[in-house]
């Protein structure tokens, strides 16, 4: 269901193709599980539609519209592309979109199992993406930002699930990152939400990177957080001499804001428990792997 109330099913999906691109009415249409903001659905092998669902505004697709056909030819992962618009109408009065699918597992329902080729991977593909973003490009007052105007966030996931054999080495990564100088460089292209769900792969390794809602002009570090919310344990340091382009100072937001993120999917999976809205059981698990790997710095 939508906060419309209109419920998504396929005979929805495909007399909308059929109203506004029925050359493609005709193919295949296939649930794809999760979402919350959108859902996907598959249509025949190489497209998907992408419905706004929960998303009270359409600035999140549109914002996808209009980018990610700049950022996607000079990524070295495949990213989901528009190729054609979905506007509201009366049968459903939200905007959706038909996208380029992208092949793989999500990662929260897979596994990396070549870890030293997944680093370089992620690190290649945040290096290309890490450009100085055009002063039109969007901006965030939270994704993006310094960890210090993420604070509240921050207490409201560690005091909900902080687990008390950790919870002040927790904070004390936390202090750090709010600690830590800001960013000095020019604003650059941010993915800005890259967690497992996020990411596809196949083979063992990571394929491609979907999702790019929270796509911002802003502070690395919120991708580089990544070396831990991603990778097995052991590879941060990997991915960060791959990537090259980080300092200290940046390495210790992103390991901040990876502990923010990991406690973000501890309580997305305890939500998932409680049978709450947005619940991930399985996050739960995966969270807690991750804030491990920060701890550790590995």
């Amino acid at each position: 269901m939508t906060d419309t109330d209109t419920e998504i099913i396929p005979d929805l999906v495909r007399a909308l193709l059929q109203e506004q691109h029925p050359d493609l009415a005709g193919l295949a249409i296939r649930e794809v599980a999760g979402g919350w903001g959108n859902q996907m659905w598959r249509l025949g092998d190489e497209l998907a539609v992408r419905m706004q669902r929960m998303d009270p505004t359409p600035e999140l697709q549109l914002k996808e519209r209009r980018w990610l056909p700049v950022l996607a030819p000079r990524l070295p992962l495949p990213v989901p592309t528009p190729v054609r618009y979905g506007e509201p109408s009366k049968r459903f009065p939200k905007h959706w979109t038909v996208m380029t699918w992208v092949p793989g597992e999500p990662l929260d329902q897979g596994s990396i199992s070549h870890g030293i080729h997944a680093a370089d991977t992620l690190a290649d593909f945040l290096r290309a993406l890490h450009v100085e973003a055009p002063a039109e490009a969007p901006t965030s007052s939270d994704f993006g930002a310094h960890p210090r105007q993420c604070v509240g966030g921050f207490e409201h996931f560690f005091q909900a699930v902080a687990p008390d054999d950790i919870a002040a080495a927790t904070r004390a990564v936390w202090d750090e990152a709010v600690a830590a100088p800001e960013w000095g460089g020019p604003p650059l292209w941010v993915h800005g939400d890259l967690h497992p769900a996020n990411v596809v792969v196949s083979d063992g390794t990571l394929s491609g990177v979907v999702d790019f809602g929270a796509l911002v002009a802003g502070d690395p570090a919120w991708d580089l957080a990544a070396a831990w919310l991603l990778l097995p344990a052991g590879l941060a340091s990997r991915f960060f001499d791959r990537y090259a382009r980080a300092d200290e100072a940046t390495v210790r937001r992103a390991r901040g804001l990876a502990a923010m993120r990991s406690l973000f999917l501890m309580l997305m999976g305890q939500n998932g428990d409680r049978g709450l809205p947005g619940g991930k059981p399985n996050w739960g698990p995966i969270g807690r792997a991750a804030l491990e790997r920060v701890l550790k710095g590995v």
